[in-house]
Parts: structure tokens; sequence; C-alpha cells
């Protein structure tokens, strides 16, 4: 019997695609912005050093993970458009968006076995986790304008990234229970390592587990793509085609280039931040202990997730009264007001301020640019170049941005003075995005 999928715009296929964030949302939480950074400094301070001979010299542990992202961006956004090609022109994208998703899933469980003996090895399982979580979550937002019409874009777009935060709490509190109280789940501290260290590799366990069972639901429902019409000649690079072919496009469409430079800007800034946020706050305030400061940092991502709850919503909601460009305006000044801020940060206390802050404007800011991009669209069922296009952009940015944000913490000794940058690119953005909606002159 053939599978009926749901039509575009029923309740049951817009749930199932929002739900791809409460499955994948544990990895940007757990990994990239919580139980990992503190993981990975506990290594170092473990071992008594600062620096690791790597890549044909010594490189302090800050700069290190910095460039591996910058490295791992570079390569998703060579590869997205491959992906994209075949996937346009063979119809079958969720097969492309399995394959990353178990990848990345299985990148997280690789991460169990992460040592500075074996650096290599282990950089690898966090540059694939990194691209395996991006990769699915472009395929994903490609089938935005596929799954919901336009009037939806926005609460729907807005209700992934709430349901990714609270997927990815739920899942960070059990995380936070085990390094917190290692004995009651029977973690106990070996030759391998101390007990919460352990704990912290479980966790990476539980993420890999996580991402892949609950992504079943949303594989079960989305379709498999729309297929291309015509010749499918050299399909490796023909995703290359589609994003020049997007480019010629651009031209006509004054709004959505405008919008594009804009988004480039300062999604370049945004991204960065959310990645070396705790990397920050592990190294730059004063905690006290390791004890003080592994509470204190997941604090304040549990800050950062809940307040983002509300202001996902709160985003979406002032979009409907001042228009998206407008928001988004207010909310690029709002995260250059926390720059700013941030580099005066010293105690945990103000740290946990700044958290709320950026909670407050980080998912709200994801959730617009992707639905404000998808509402600029044209009428097309080739959607997947477009946000291949859109995820390239991004992708670009963040090498620039994290590239730009170790090279300064290397040379400097700081991580302090490369927030200015980003706040720079900040209101840079929002002045991109003041000229969106003027008229052009004739």
């Amino acid at each position: 019997m053939v599978k009926q999928h749901a039509a575009k715009g029923s309740r049951k296929l817009l749930n199932a695609w929002a739900f791809y964030d409460w499955a994948n949302s544990v990895y940007s939480l757990v990994i990239t912005s919580a139980i990992f950074p503190i993981f990975y400094g506990a290594l170092f301070r473990m071992a008594e050093v600062e620096k690791v001979t790597v890549f044909g010299g010594e490189i302090a542990r800050a700069p290190l993970i910095s460039y591996v992202t910058s490295a791992a961006f570079f390569f998703i956004a060579v590869l997205t458009p491959i992906v994209s090609g075949i996937a346009d022109y063979l119809g079958n994208k969720k097969l492309f968006m399995k394959f990353f998703c178990y990848l990345g899933a299985l990148s997280c469980i690789g991460l169990y076995w992460f040592s500075l003996e074996q650096i290599y090895m282990s950089l690898a399982c966090y540059f694939f986790g990194l691209v395996g979580f991006w990769i699915s979550l472009a395929i994903n937002n490609s089938y935005l304008p596929d799954v919901a019409f336009p009037e939806q874009q926005d609460k729907i777009s807005a209700k992934g990234f709430s349901l990714g935060y609270v997927g990815s709490v739920l899942l960070l509190l059990f995380n936070l229970a085990m390094v917190m109280n290692p004995d009651v789940f029977g973690i106990e501290s070996d030759a391998g390592g101390v007990a919460e260290v352990k704990a912290m590799r479980y966790s990476f366990l539980t993420v890999g587990i996580w991402w892949v069972l609950f992504a079943q639901y949303t594989f079960y429902f989305l379709p498999q793509g729309f297929r291309k019409e015509g010749e499918r000649q050299n399909i490796v690079l023909n995703g290359f085609r589609e994003l020049r072919g997007v480019w010629h496009q651009l031209g006509n469409r004054v709004k959505l280039k405008r919008y594009l430079a804009a988004f480039f800007v300062y999604s370049m800034a945004v991204q960065t931040v959310i990645l070396i946020a705790t990397y920050f706050g592990e190294e730059e305030i004063k905690w006290g202990g390791d004890s003080e400061r592994t509470m204190g940092l997941i604090i304040s991502i549990l800050v950062i997730q809940l307040v983002a709850i509300a202001g996902a919503t709160l985003t979406a909601r002032m979009s409907g009264w001042l228009g998206n460009i407008k928001t988004l305006i207010i909310i690029n000044l709002l995260w250059m007001a926390i720059c700013i801020y941030a580099y005066f940060v010293v105690t945990p206390t103000d740290f946990y301020f700044a958290a709320g802050c950026v909670g407050l404007v980080m998912g709200g800011i994801q959730a617009l640019s992707r639905s404000t991009y998808s509402k600029f669209l044209p009428e097309t069922t080739d959607t997947t170049s477009f946000f291949s296009f859109y995820d390239v952009a991004e992708k670009i940015g963040i090498v620039i941005g994290t590239f730009i944000y170790g090279y300064i913490a290397q040379v400097t000794g700081s991580m302090r003075n490369a927030l200015i940058f980003l706040g720079i690119f900040f209101l840079v953005g929002a002045l991109l995005l003041t000229r969106v909606n003027k008229v052009q002159k004739t």
C-alpha cells in the first residue's frame, strides 16, 4: 500500500516539518553551546595545557576550535550546492536529509571518545557533527515553501524554533543531572577520568540517539521532493549552476538581493556569537572554581534557551505589527548593544544577564530571517536551490566570522576584542536592512 503524503498547509505536515527542530536542536544546545565547550575546556585543564601541537604548530584551545569550526563551515558551503543540485535533479532530497542527519548523530556519538591524545580523530567527529547538522537543517529549511503557504510561514517557522528550544532544554536538564550527580546514575571516577567528565561523554551519546529517534516522525511525513524535468548530466555540478541561476534571478528582484546582502552581514555575527558564546564564558568569566564554572555555564545556557522561547514568539508578533524588515532592524541594534555590553562582562551575574539578552533576540532573528527569505522567493518548485543559496551565504559568513574571531583571539590573547567587530557587523546589517523596502529610482 502506497503511503499518502499530507497535503501542503495541513496541520499534520506542518507539525512534522517543525518537529525536526525538536529532533536536531539538541545538537546545537548540548554540543555547540553547553556540554561540549565545558568538556573541551576541562580536558585542557586536566592535562594542564593551554596549547596543543596540531596542523603543524602550537595552537591555543580557543583559536583551535574556532579554526576547525571555520573549516567545517567552508566545507558545508562547498558541499551544500552539490547536494542541492543532485537532490533537485533526482527529486529525493529527503534521502540526503536522512544521510546528513545520521552522519551528524553518529559524529555526536563519536565525541564520546574525544581526547587530546587522539586530537585529529576527535576534531573530525566535531567537524562532521557540524556538517551533518547544518546540511540536514538546510534541506529541512528548503521544505518550508513546500509544506506551508506564505501566510503560515512566520508562525510555523517560529513554532519550529520554539519546539527546538523546549526539546533541547529537556535533554540538557537530564544531562545536567548526570553531570552534577554522576553517582546517582552509577557513573564513577576511574583511570579514564573524573565522574563529571565521564557524564559529559555520556551526554554526547544521548544527543545522537535523541536526534535519530525523533527525526523519524519528520521523515515519515515529508515528501521525497520535486523531481527536475529535462536532461540530468553532470549532476554533481548542477548545484553550482543552480546557484548561478539564482544569482541571475536576483538581478531582477531588488528586494531579495538587498535582503540577502543584509542577511549575509548580520548572520555572520549571529552564528559566530552562538558558536563561541560558551567558550567565551568558559575562559573569560571569573567563576571561582571548576564546579562553579560548570554549573554557571549550564545555567546561562538554560537561561538563553528558556528566554528564547518567548523571544521567538514575541518576534513573530512584532513582525505582524511592524513588518519583518523593521523588526529585524530593531533586533540587529539590540544585538549590537549586547556585544558592547559583553565586552565588559566579568562576573557570573553579568554573564547571566547577557545570556538572558541573547536568548531574547537569538531565536527571533533566526526564525524571522528564515521566513522573510521564504516570503521574498518567486513562485517556484525549485525551493532547494533558493534555500541552498541562502544557506551558502550564511555558511560563508560563518567561515569569515569564526576565522576573524579566532584570529583576533590568537593575536591579542583575548576573546573580548573580537566582540567589537561582531557589534560592527550588526550595525552594518541594520543599515543594509533599511534599504530593502526603499523604492528603486528609475
